[in-house]
């Protein structure tokens, strides 16, 4: 693994991107990878991406972002099967069956929604629409 890795560790952040600079985040779930894909879609294109845990949700704003390459500490299986459909390489630590909830009594909700879908479009759809569902709960 690079220091992509390692500046993630040792800064406790969730989240490294780098593309030209390095900017690092401590956001929750896919929260600041939604922002960057929504908000700054061109810092992603070409980017190296350092994350700590990668499940579908997490894969597929990758993969849509055009993101070259990945490294993470956990991958879950549905991620890795989408990841191989596109060119982003990526190196991982640890594969697991799936990304559990916060409480580990279950699955990530992101993870349970994008599970059965077959295409980034798809799992794009279910991020959105979880990530208004979540704003709307807050107001």
């Amino acid at each position: 693994m690079t220091d992509l890795l390692e500046l993630l560790r040792e800064g406790r952040y969730s989240l490294v991107v780098r593309n030209g600079k390095t900017e690092t985040f401590t956001g929750r779930g896919v929260a600041d990878l939604y922002r960057i894909y929504r908000e700054d879609p061109g810092f992603l294109k070409g980017a190296e991406v350092a994350d700590k845990v990668v499940g579908k949700a997490a894969a597929a704003l990758m993969a849509a972002g055009g993101v070259r390459k990945l490294q993470a500490g956990t991958v879950s299986r549905p991620a890795i099967g989408l990841l191989r459909q596109y060119p982003l390489e990526t190196e991982f630590e640890n594969e697991v069956p799936h990304i559990e909830n916060r409480d580990k009594t279950g699955w990530c909700p992101l993870e349970s929604r994008c599970r059965d879908l077959r295409t980034i479009e798809e799992c794009l759809q279910a991020v959105t629409a979880f990530m208004e569902e979540q704003k709307t709960k807050k107001q």
